[in-house]
């Protein structure tokens, strides 16, 4: 039985509560011999600043280092918003995918049968949905130089965040892009601002070169961002795969998340360039947020974390059978009518967050046999 180890970074807010159901998930995939996972407990963000006064120690990313991938829940809350920016608790996150190499985040966009009616569009509009949003994750402007904040004196100031791009951070993104759309509907859309953008237009070029050289057997269409997010609440099931920058992958992913019936209902994985022996550090994650608000409620959604530990079957562990049977479980549950409160809709009641992992863990024990 092969045998790999998990770094577990719960972090703050419900971040915890999602963490546990995951492990439940693991707990049950080592019993069921699908492989062996040894986990080592981490701390991100806010509860990392708390105890060692940085978003994440040094101790914990030489750990993030050593893995086979790495599992965080969620990050940040308004207890941290009076911390030093270099500190705050996104600065963890940000650390991890700069460090480790992450530069492509795999943010699938499904909506499964039994919540189509939970999304906030007409059920023929996301009924069968399934997109690939691959989001570029260590360029652009959240990590562009200069970044700053300039005093002008006489009471004005500067804020300046630099949009960078360079073409071999281009391609590497839209080789991700091609390689799955191969998997999937041999489709990819490009979204840029080529209009009004320099980074833009050259990541039209480069992409649109690419293509020529070397996927030609792919359908490629370039499409500007904000016309893509109009067209996303249009007619959602005309894409595939869409691969775009950092700023307007968060922006576009987190709409599509909305599709699905919920931002609790998206994984996502953010991979690094693969090894000689073919490995890639990894990290995977909900997409949504640590949800402050409802923290201890035992309330949140825990799929898109479960969902996450799916995608590291695929993409990390070459289990593709269990990351399916995963999805299967997930599907089955909502089948069966069972509600977290963010998925409720006109369902008489919802269930915990214990109540909806417990439920998936069995609905996968019949899987795995």
């Amino acid at each position: 039985m092969s045998a790999f180890k998990l770094l577990l970074l719960p972090g703050d807010g419900i971040g915890p509560e999602i963490a546990a159901e995951a492990e439940k998930v693991i707990a049950l995939l080592t019993r069921a011999g699908v492989a062996q996972f040894e986990i080592e407990r981490g701390l991100v963000g806010g509860a990392a600043y708390d105890a060692h006064g940085v978003a994440i120690s040094e101790d914990d990313m030489k750990r993030a280092h050593a893995a086979d991938a790495v599992l965080l829940a969620a990050v940040g809350g308004p207890k941290w918003d009076g911390v030093p920016y270099d500190v705050r608790p996104e600065a963890g996150l940000l650390r991890l995918r700069k460090d480790l190499g992450l530069f492509a985040n795999l943010r699938p966009a499904i909506c499964y049968p039994a919540l189509a009616d939970a999304s906030s569009l007409k059920r023929e509009v996301v009924d069968g949905l399934d997109i690939m949003i691959v989001r570029e994750l260590t360029g652009g402007v959240y990590f562009g130089e200069p970044k700053e904040i300039v005093d002008l004196g006489e009471g004005q100031k500067r804020a300046v965040d630099t949009q960078v791009y360079e073409t071999f951070e281009i391609e590497r993104i839209g080789r991700v892009a091609f390689e799955l759309a191969r998997k999937r509907g041999n489709k990819v859309t490009s979204s840029d601002k080529a209009n009004v953008m320099k980074s833009g237009y050259l990541w039209r070029e480069v992409v649109t070169a690419l293509h020529k050289r070397e996927y030609a057997d792919v359908q490629l269409e370039h499409m500007l961002a904000d016309a893509l997010a109009m067209q996303l609440v249009r007619w959602p099931k005309q894409f595939d795969v869409v691969v775009t920058d950092n700023l307007f992958g968060d922006m576009l992913s987190d709409e599509a998340s909305m599709l699905t019936g919920s931002l609790g209902m998206l994984p996502s994985a953010s991979l690094g360039a693969p090894d000689e022996k073919g490995k890639r550090k990894a990290m995977y994650e909900p997409c949504h947020g640590s949800a402050p608000d409802i923290a201890g409620k035992g309330v949140a959604n825990p799929i898109a974390m479960i969902g996450s530990v799916g995608m590291a079957l695929r993409y990390s562990f070459d289990l593709p059978k269990a990351a399916d049977a995963i999805e299967a479980a997930i599907g089955g549950v909502l089948a069966k009518g069972l509600r977290t409160a963010d998925i409720k809709g006109n369902a008489p009641s919802s269930v915990s967050t214990s109540a909806m992992g417990d439920a998936i863990v069995a609905e996968l024990a019949k899987a795995l046999g």
